[in-house]
């Protein structure tokens, strides 16, 4: 334990966590937007950084690796009487407590920014994941240590790391999906929609070739000549191997898995009723009042929804949007503090259609006919949706500009009349049909 302190505090393992938990820390708090969700975001964010932590540790180990040939005490340690093994497992301790902690503590610091916002704590999957980025992190540095021992000139830690960035890039982006999740700390991590998470047996496999490269890099680390270090390579196959046998060939268990609870909605007790997702709990209170007001303008409508839900299935590859009479879906956005991102466009975001759901098929929309009718229940003037509707950067200017002229037609009418054109044009959008003109002419 003497040797094991010693070296965590002279060798290359403090410097190596301390770079760890900066790139880390400061990765995961320049982008809060993109993990305050909840508790997955954060270890999916996390594992989706190893894309620049695991060539670094690998980089760590290697330069550490090459410290007797860097000091010229190679050949007295050789001539003593003490084993190899016990002169090699200090430093081996060391890089594994160092790089091991330091991403539990990057972790940490996500977890102190979400605890009082993420309501929805799939603890299990998330103990899993972030176990598993650890054990990459520390996979990574024992093979750097032995590589770096077994080619110790000096640019082999800057060529590793290079190498460690380029591999699991290109294991992302070039590799088979299923070859991906077998290799890659990073498969399946980057985040496509809210309820996404990362299936165990994923977890497991990866597992399994990460500590497989862990022992080979031990072996590299201690082995004394060619036999030694041809050997070595043996767990590298053979774990690889176990992991492309066992990985999922599911394209759902693959890439972005749904977690079935963080999708289920929670609603409100009272009427109308408002329902959120698991994850998005915490914002119920924010979006209930927002959500009643455009209920309320809707009411203005014959047979208008009476309910809003968030819309679960648009962002899930492979899922079908199934519609519900009387309900209106709107997308929700969360924060960089993990509270509700654009509550102003909640009243637009339900009004938009004028409560009917878009099934992705029906073409015969018009949206600046669909623009002036909401804002007239609205009772305000029409408006670009870029800066307002989440992801929208781009509008042509023609279209909010004819729906000001139309929305300025319906205010001459008398609101009976108008209200009139505005069931019309609901309705054809309901049956598909042409919504151009309903909108135009003067009084009749």
């Amino acid at each position: 334990m003497n040797i094991l302190g010693l070296e965590l505090r002279r060798s290359a393992a403090p410097g190596a966590a301390l770079i760890t938990v900066m790139i880390g820390a400061g990765a995961l708090y320049a982008a809060t937007g993109r993990w305050s969700s909840g508790w997955m975001a954060l270890a999916m964010t996390m594992r989706e950084y190893l894309l620049l932590l695991w060539p670094l540790a690998l980089a760590a180990g290697a330069w550490q690796g090459r410290r007797e040939h860097r000091a010229r005490v190679g050949e007295l340690f050789a001539s003593t009487a003490r084993p190899r093994a016990q002169r090699m497992l200090p430093i081996l301790g060391a890089m594994a407590v160092a790089l091991g902690l330091a991403y539990l503590l990057v972790t940490a610091a996500g977890i102190a920014w979400i605890i009082t916002t993420a309501q929805h704590r799939p603890l299990l999957n998330f103990i899993v994941v972030t176990a598993v980025g650890a054990l990459s992190l520390v996979a990574a540095a024992w093979l750097g240590l032995g590589i770096g021992r077994m080619l110790p000139a000096l640019a082999t830690a800057p060529a590793l790391g290079v190498a460690g960035v380029l591999l699991i890039f290109f294991s992302v982006v070039r590799f088979p999906d299923w070859l991906a999740a077998a290799v890659s700390p990073a498969h399946g991590s980057s985040p496509f929609h809210a309820y996404q998470t990362i299936d165990n047996r994923v977890s497991g496999t990866l597992a399994i070739s990460m500590t497989a490269l862990a022992l080979t890099g031990l072996l590299l680390f201690g082995a004394g000549g060619w036999r030694g270090r041809t050997a070595a390579l043996l767990p590298a196959v053979l774990g690889i191997t176990a992991a492309i046998a066992v990985v999922p060939r599911d394209q759902d268990v693959l890439n972005w898995p749904v977690d079935p609870v963080a999708r289920q909605l929670v609603c409100t007790d009272d009427t109308p009723t408002v329902c959120v997702s698991r994850v998005h709990a915490n914002v119920l209170d924010t979006l209930t009042p927002l959500a009643r007001e455009g209920l309320t303008m809707l009411a203005k409508l014959p047979d208008a929804p009476t309910a809003v839900h968030e819309d679960t299935f648009s962002h899930v590859l492979g899922d079908v949007r199934s519609t519900q009479d009387g309900v209106v879906t709107i997308e929700i956005g969360i924060d960089g503090r993990g509270g509700l991102a654009h509550p102003a466009a909640v009243v637009p975001g339900i009004l938009r259609r004028l409560g009917v759901e878009y099934d992705g098929n029906c073409r015969q929309g018009d949206e600046a006919v669909e623009r002036a009718a909401a804002y007239w229940l609205m009772g305000r003037k029409p408006r670009s949706d870029v800066g307002l509707v989440p992801g929208m950067i781009f509008e042509e200017p023609e279209i909010n500009a004819e729906a000001v002229t139309l929305w300025q037609g319906l205010r001459e009418l008398p609101d009976a009349e108008a209200l009139a054109r505005i069931t019309a044009v609901r309705d054809a959008l309901r049956a598909c049909t042409d919504v151009s003109g309903l909108l135009s002419g003067g009084a009749r």
